[in-house]
């Protein structure tokens, strides 16, 4: 695989890349890249954490890439999640957290023995070099620039906060530095934190060097948001304010109605996405065309079966998202149609999740994880 093969295979599915000059630089001459992508943990993994940020890792990997999975159990601590008991998160959410992501990578085809998994406790723990990053980081960052990215961690801009959060996103971007990362990924909600590494980057005391001693900045894959399966407040949704809607309903485990998990039954997949808001003929503001685009035709070999009574058009087969997208928009594709497609495929997708939490000790892990989400 040449450099220019990579760089498609890095690029496909995602919204941003800042900036693909430097990983050109990166692929032409040679430089090990290291990837990070960090989860907090916050419960069950919905198709957003699994299928599209997992399809990505499996991209990067299949492009040669050096690959790690990043736990931040002290991010999930600093923002509440999981009611904030350190305890929890680390004995019951981190286990829980790591079996579904490599459920995750399995249903995209990935081996998970290609997955690396660093513990933030561990990567913190004894590490006088992590948190003189973080100060170093705070130096060169003003805290007009720390309160806006408070919303990396689902935040409001302004909204009150305790003072713990302001720490998150120096913690953050110090994780990239201090594990030598010089490609990080997240979803884009996450630019704020990654726009602050790359400004800092040329400042720090330790900063990132490449192959011939040069400090360097980061690269920044971003990756899309998938819209969640309920319908707006607004519709039909004004395009001047469709960034910001898309925004306020991307795909939430706040609201389980919206989402499909990794770990959901055959029943639950069926059943919301029989209830999901789709549209006829609307492809810009579809909750099951962002997830045909972003988890189905995810690479050319991806196709979609409609199945239908000939008086409806007969059986279907599509082999690209643009010959669905074209059909959906011309009315040629019914809503109820699509919804049962759409259905089966994510059936058969994480059938390998469902096999791999059959097992008991994994089993064993998710009723755990039920029990807690019930009483928070």
């Amino acid at each position: 695989m040449d450099w220019k093969e990579k760089f498609e295979l890095v690029k496909r599915n995602t919204e941003e890349i800042l900036t693909e000059e430097d990983l050109i630089k990166f692929l032409k001459d040679g430089e090990k890249i290291n990837h990070y992508i960090g989860f907090e943990i916050s419960g069950k993994p919905h198709l957003g954490h699994g299928l599209v940020c997992m399809s990505k890792v499996k991209d990067f990997i299949d492009a040669g890439i050096n690959c790690s999975i990043f736990l931040a159990d002290w991010h999930s601590w600093i923002n509440d999640k999981l009611g904030g008991d350190m305890k929890i998160i680390q004995e019951v959410g981190v286990p829980f957290f790591k079996e579904a992501l490599i459920a995750a990578y399995k249903c995209v085809g990935g081996n998970p023995k290609d997955l690396k998994f660093v513990l933030g406790s561990k990567l913190y723990h004894h590490n006088d070099s992590y948190w003189e990053t973080v100060i170093d980081v705070s130096k060169n960052t003003t805290l007009g620039r720390i309160e806006r990215s408070t919303t990396i961690m689902g935040r409001k801009e302004g909204e009150a906060i305790d003072f713990a959060k302001l720490i998150y996103p120096p913690m953050q971007v110090a994780d990239i530095f201090t594990q030598g990362v010089n490609l990080a990924h997240a979803g884009n909600d996450q630019r704020k934190a990654q726009v602050i590494a790359r400004d800092v980057a040329l400042k720090l005391k330790n900063p990132l060097k490449d192959v011939k001693g040069n400090s360097i900045k980061p690269v920044a894959v971003h990756g899309h948001l998938i819209l969640g399966l309920q319908k707006p407040s607004v519709w039909p949704v004004p395009k001047e304010n469709m960034q910001e809607v898309w925004g306020q309903m991307k795909m939430s485990k706040s609201i389980p109605s919206s989402a499909v998990y990794i770990t959901d039954s055959e029943e639950d997949i069926r059943k919301k996405i029989k209830d999901a808001f789709c549209p006829e003929g609307d492809v810009y503001f579809n909750p099951l065309i962002d997830w045909a685009k972003y988890i189905v035709f995810i690479n050319e070999k991806s196709f979609l079966e409609v199945k239908r009574p000939e008086k409806f058009g007969g059986d279907k087969t599509y082999k690209s998202f643009e010959e669905l997208k074209k059909d959906f928009s011309g009315k040629n594709l019914h809503p109820m149609d699509l919804k049962d497609a759409m259905a089966d495929k994510l059936v058969e997708i994480l059938k390998p999740a469902r096999k791999h939490f059959s097992n008991p000790k994994i089993k064993k892990l998710k009723e755990e994880m039920d029990k807690i989400l019930i009483t928070r």
